[in-house]
């Protein structure tokens, strides 16, 4: 093995149970060919011994890329993680295995043609992680939710009024006339829902916790003011994107959700086509339903979707309208300041809401009129307002006097 610190490029063929490693110089030339297949068990005692502090190592990002980079990162002098998609368009290969995949993955990176992806630091992977749980749960429970509708449908039994999964039409349910199988299947389903809510209430409730814990709760202000967004869409938005001065423009980050319009421009022939798709599809779904919202509750992007309708299909309008609502993000956590079009009643209404969702610790001790006048000054907002309107109920707001003699770090952004 070459023992020279000559910076190595090494490319790893990551699988779920074992990686191939190979290794190229700057000339391209193999300096560590392909090895056996290295078991992943076997891999932390292997790496240290047989990589150099000066080498870059590339894998793609897999389910388990993460795992590699963090044990690899202080090992050697940089670890790449490639897009596999991208790689794919780069190398057409009529010979695929892995010891092949290994050396191409090395030689690109000799020759700096790796697709780069960005590697989110643990905060990011851990919520990203537990979102992604949160969708896998919620469509658990549609699907028993949907088996039980199934069985009324073949009985030609009407449902109870309300809410038919509520815990108090439980013994309606159990009580129906069936066969002992379906009766069997119908109380498992039951059983089913009643864990998947539990599960869910307290994915909810630690969602909450987190999004008044650094870092999350520096920017959750800047996106709970905007229109369509509240406290889990806003924690979705913020764990696709990450740290948001990744983007330099706002056209990186709409491109980044796959909102942007794929573009034909080649000779005389100039078109745009419909939208890209290649980006987060959680980012993109979530702008999606915010759109919707904002149209419905928002007066400028309403007037914004009307005109809008007046020469598009509606379909076509609201994907306009979520990449609109995602430029005024970019701006808002980029320039840590409230949206032009914000109505501080609004903002507070929206605050309030976000501040029922945490306890008092939670909420860092504050009640919830000091956390509503916490979040509007900084976002340097609605100072006049003293009460507004919430459920109904007239709500009073601590004063600004009290909060900056409580947090004066605030009086800047007052």
């Amino acid at each position: 093995m070459d023992n020279s610190p000559t910076p190595r490029f090494v490319g790893i063929d990551l699988h779920k149970h074992f990686a191939v490693v190979a290794a190229v110089n700057a000339q391209q030339r193999l300096v560590l060919p392909p090895m056996r297949r290295i078991d992943l068990d076997e891999f932390p005692a292997w790496a240290p011994t047989h990589l150099h502090p000066t080498d870059v190592v590339v894998l793609e990002a897999t389910g388990n890329a993460w795992w590699l980079y963090d044990l690899l990162a202080p090992l050697v002098q940089r670890v790449v993680v490639a897009n596999p998609l991208q790689v794919k368009r780069i190398v057409h290969a009529a010979v695929k295995t892995d010891k092949h995949d290994a050396i191409r993955l090395a030689k690109l990176l000799a020759a700096n043609l790796i697709p780069e992806v960005w590697v989110p630091p643990l905060h990011v992977r851990e919520l990203r992680a537990l979102l992604a749980h949160r969708r896998a749960l919620v469509k658990q429970r549609t699907a028993v939710k949907n088996r039980l509708h199934s069985v009324l449908h073949r009985q030609q039994i009407k449902l109870p009024s309300g809410d038919p999964f509520a815990a108090h039409h439980r013994a309606w349910w159990l009580a129906l006339d069936l066969s002992p199988t379906e009766r069997l299947r119908l109380r498992q389903d039951l059983d089913t829902l009643e864990h998947v809510e539990k599960q869910l209430a307290d994915l909810d409730s630690e969602l909450a916790r987190l999004s008044n814990q650094p870092p999350w709760n520096l920017a959750m202000p800047f996106l709970i003011q905007l229109p369509g967004l509240a406290l889990l869409s806003a924690m979705t938005v913020l764990a696709a994107i990450g740290d948001i001065t990744r983007f330099p423009t706002a056209k990186q980050l709409v491109g980044y959700a796959g909102l942007g319009t794929r573009i034909h421009d080649s000779g005389e022939t100039s078109s745009e086509g419909h939208i890209s798709k290649e980006g987060r599809r959680d980012l993109r779904r979530i702008l999606i339903e915010a759109a919707w919202i904002a149209v419905n509750t928002h007066p400028y992007w309403k007037a914004e979707f009307e005109r809008l309708c007046r020469h598009k299909p509606q379909g076509v309008a609201i994907v306009a309208i979520a990449r609109k609502l995602l430029v005024v993000i970019w701006h808002v956590l980029t320039e840590r300041a409230a949206d032009h079009h914000a109505d501080p009643v609004m903002v507070a209404c929206k605050l309030m809401r976000w501040s029922w969702e945490l306890t008092e610790e939670q909420r860092g001790g504050l009640t919830s009129r000091q956390f509503v006048r916490y979040g509007l000054l900084r976002l340097r907002l609605g100072n006049e307002l003293t009460t507004f309107t919430y459920g109904g109920m007239p709500r009073r707001l601590a004063s600004v006097e009290e909060m900056l003699a409580r947090f004066p770090d605030l009086a800047e952004s007052s």
